[in-house]
């Protein structure tokens, strides 16, 4: 089969690398895809987000499976006008895909139907919310509504800073219409587990819990950035969470989305944070996380197209998935700046100095080809994800292979994991 793949960044190369795998695929497209998966796909010069020249595509040259890697694409509605034309495709509706593209919608359902999340508080006029932030008890959480590439959100621990980020928000715009609403909710303190999901409108099967780390430095300190590493599995989420977030989130948020009108069918991510008073949602996503695709879908063994498919015929109720015994840790080479300003194009040496190593892959998010040589084409360039014996392990031999690869500028997170390490070696 043809199986296209929308999207462009280190998520999408994991994807590319896992359909590979199927023995079911015989040829894969990503658009607009890059130069680093052109081992594995052939690229097609079609943005992500222009869904009319993407469906025209896909019609005439005979793709049986469109898979969508990011969330624009789906908040747009792609799925609706590919199963329009009766093409097959991997994703949520727009209407199911709205949970992500309006964080109102996303917290009016679970208030409505009693699915645990943090108070909160919705605003249209700026003014109305800066009144509001001078009458609460501090921290709190500022969101902008809409999409916002993993950034729309701040923590402000006194007045001055809920302020600002109102006002950068809904006056200045750094996130377009995104800041046409925002919400302010009452700071969660606990720790914070990514778990997703695979669901057809009526059976959820989580996928392998993952942890991600959004701020930009060590210590989860500076600005979220769209994800700075992750790792798989997650030491200090018992058995017995994940079972309650499955009884008290997962499958009662599906379930309420389906009372609502909307069947979901695909890949449910819920932010989740484990709090003193138990699980609480902090935001759902339509769509594999970045980096948490590259940590879950090495540990994957199913085939991803037979789990895809599944999902498309909502026929999952006899799936199982089945996954690597061993950890898998991510860690994010970016540029320097990111995620607010940072320049590109420089060389990036030491890509097959790591080729050799079995346990090691390498996926792209932001590079081009240049002269025959790889340079820097974005915030977040490489993505080095190992699977190791134990996290403790991979943690220390990922870092290891990080020493071989450079380019000016460059920049990563130290402590990915580290708190992983200190659960699984009993240090609290």
């Amino acid at each position: 089969m043809k199986v296209l793949v929308v999207g462009s960044g280190g998520r999408e190369h994991a994807l590319v690398w896992k359909i590979y795998q199927s023995e079911r695929v015989d040829k894969i497209y990503a658009a607009p895809g890059h130069e680093g998966l052109s081992e594995l796909a052939e690229t097609v010069d079609i943005k992500g987000d222009n869904i009319e020249k993407l469906a025209d595509w896909a019609e005439n040259n005979g793709i049986d499976l469109t898979v969508v890697g990011p969330e624009k694409p789906l908040v747009e509605g792609i799925v609706d006008k590919f199963e329009k034309r009766g093409l097959k495709i991997f994703g949520p509706r727009q209407r199911a895909a709205m949970v992500e593209g309006s964080k109102v919608l996303a917290k009016n359902v679970l208030h409505k139907y009693n699915i645990p999340t943090a108070e909160y508080e919705v605003f249209t006029d700026p003014d109305k919310a800066l009144n509001y932030l001078g009458n609460i008890d501090y921290p709190v959480v500022v969101k902008a509504e809409g999409l916002a590439a993993g950034k729309g959100v701040k923590i402000a621990t006194k007045k001055e800073e809920a302020e600002k980020a109102v006002n950068k928000i809904m006056e200045d715009r750094i996130f377009g219409d995104a800041g046409e609403r925002i919400i302010v909710e009452d700071f969660l303190e606990g720790r914070e587990v990514s778990i997703l999901a695979l669901t057809d409108g009526k059976t959820v099967i989580p996928f392998a819990p993952s942890q991600d780390h959004k701020p930009v430095f060590d210590g989860d300190e500076g600005p979220n950035t769209g994800g700075m590493g992750a790792y798989s599995p997650t030491p200090f989420l018992s058995e017995e969470m994940e079972n309650e977030i499955f009884e008290n989130i997962l499958k009662p948020s599906v379930d309420a989305l389906r009372q609502e009108g909307i069947k979901y069918k695909g890949v449910l991510y819920a932010g989740i944070m484990l709090t003193d008073m138990g699980p609480k949602v902090l935001e759902f996503n339509v769509r594999l996380g970045d980096p948490e695709a590259q940590v879950i879908l090495p540990r994957l063994k199913n085939d991803i197209i037979d789990l895809m498919e599944s999902v498309i015929n909502e026929d999952m109720d006899s799936i199982k998935m089945a996954w690597d015994d061993r950890a898998a840790v991510c860690v994010v080479l970016a540029s320097g700046g990111y995620p607010i300003a940072y320049e590109t194009g420089y060389k990036i040496k030491g890509l097959d100095a790591v080729k050799e190593h079995d346990n090691l892959l390498v996926f792209h998010s932001g590079t081009r080809l240049e002269d025959g040589h790889y340079v820097t084409d974005g915030g977040r360039v490489l993505g080095l994800t190992l699977l190791g014996n134990d996290l403790y392990s991979a943690i220390n031999e990922i870092y290891d292979y990080i020493e071989k690869i450079q380019f000016k500028d460059m920049h990563y997170r130290t402590d990915i994991g580290k708190d992983a390490i200190q659960t699984e070696k009993g240090v609290n």
